[in-house]
């Protein structure tokens, strides 16, 4: 694989320990604002929010210039956002968290059409999980060391560590991304028109859905491992790391399996979702078994991202800059629908487990969605091979 991947999980690795590292840090923070923990959860919601709307905006505004400028310039904004999240009032950290969040979408996506173009057409899958391996391994190494560093130091200096990381980022991307113009002819109208595929609007959703789903869950896993599983607070740090460790294997598997079978991957990844979403309501009373369903959950959920990503970048005929980050949009919007409702149910008294059962019923939509796109696709199938031929024309004889 080219070395411009490794920049590209580099900026990932920093965008991804900042995504979700606040999951960890939520009763920390929760606590030095005095906000409750459904409050502190808006800094969850909040980020995901700014993903969904900066994730076609930035795209559009990158048009005029190069996919490795644009890139560079995103790692930019991200290292801002990062260092006004350490302020210390509620309404800057959370400005802070929107800005950084800003250049999540779009660097996904843009970096998404980078790694695809990379390689030959048969490996596309493959190369866009190598470049979210970066993603994953933050929730091995990233985020659990966030979260001992916002523990024992004080979350503030989780989030100026996480600055030096984009700082990392910037400079990988600078030295090892060629630069890959846009390809010429391509306007905005073409990138726009990707979204009159229905394919694509499905993927779209599956992807809102299917994460979504995990999200509900690990939004409010700190205090559902320590209220509920009877976990100490240092113990969470550990907890994110099979989680992580579930990611790093779901994703690798997903992008391995999606360049052979991709909706036999997809049904698997989101009915086993579905499943252990649901059972999560009963196995997070038990030490060993709620870790190890944590584990499940980081392995199925990630399942889905290579797959749910190549298929838009399939389905986007000539233009999938926009279509791919408005889809790591729509995985962000999904995790703030997930973040938004897990805290209604906690709020309403249902308990801290109460967010499974929101995340399975996502789930569970988000595979119903996958059996629909593959049913309209065989129906455009069988038409296309039902349309007759242009009759051979008749030989000329001399």
């Amino acid at each position: 694989m080219p070395l411009a991947l490794l920049a590209l999980a580099i900026g990932a690795f920093g965008i991804g320990t900042t995504e979700f590292v606040i999951m960890g840090l939520l009763p920390e923070v929760a606590a030095d604002f005095g906000v409750t923990v459904p409050t502190a959860g808006l800094l969850v919601t909040g980020y995901a929010l700014g993903v969904v709307a900066g994730a076609p905006v930035m795209t559009v505004l990158g048009t005029k210039v190069s996919r490795k400028r644009m890139l560079m310039l995103l790692m930019g904004l991200f290292i801002a956002g990062n260092l006004l999240s350490a302020a210390p009032v509620f309404g800057l950290m959370l400005t802070g968290r929107i800005v950084a969040s800003l250049a999540h979408g779009a660097f996904f996506g843009i970096g998404s059409v980078v790694a695809a173009g990379l390689v030959a057409p048969q490996k596309r899958a493959g190369a866009i999980a190598l470049m979210f391996t970066g993603l994953t391994v933050a929730n091995v190494v990233g985020v659990p060391l966030g979260t001992f560093i916002g523990q024992t130091a004080g979350w503030r200096t989780t989030f100026v560590v996480v600055a030096g990381l984009g700082v990392l980022g910037l400079l990988g991307v600078a030295r090892l991304v060629p630069d890959m113009p846009k390809p010429e002819g391509v306007r905005l109208r073409h990138e726009l028109a990707a979204f009159r595929n229905a394919q694509v609007l499905l993927a779209m959703a599956m992807t809102v859905l299917g994460f979504g789903g995990v999200f509900a869950a690990v939004t409010y896993v700190a205090p559902m491992m320590t209220e509920v599983a009877g976990f100490a607070g240092s113990s969470v740090t550990w907890l994110l790391v099979l989680f992580g460790l579930g990611m790093v294997a779901g994703n690798l598997v997903g992008g391995r399996f999606a360049d052979r079978a991709l909706m036999p991957m997809l049904y698997l990844s989101l009915g086993g979702l579905t499943l252990v979403l649901a059972l999560f309501t009963v196995t997070a009373h038990h030490k060993v078994t709620a870790a190890l369903t944590l584990a499940l959950i980081g392995a199925l959920g990630f399942a889905t991202v290579p797959p749910l990503q190549k298929r838009v970048l399939d389905h986007a005929h000539g233009a999938p800059t926009l279509a791919s980050a408005v889809n790591i949009g729509a995985f962000n919007l999904g995790n703030a629908l997930a973040a938004w409702l897990g805290g209604l149910v906690i709020a309403a008294g249902l308990g801290y487990t109460a967010p499974n059962w929101v995340g399975a019923l996502l789930a569970g939509s988000a595979l119903l969605l996958a059996f629909l796109s593959a049913a309209l696709q065989r129906r455009d199938e069988a038409r296309g091979a039902q349309e007759p031929r242009p009759a051979a024309p008749e030989p000329v004889h001399l």
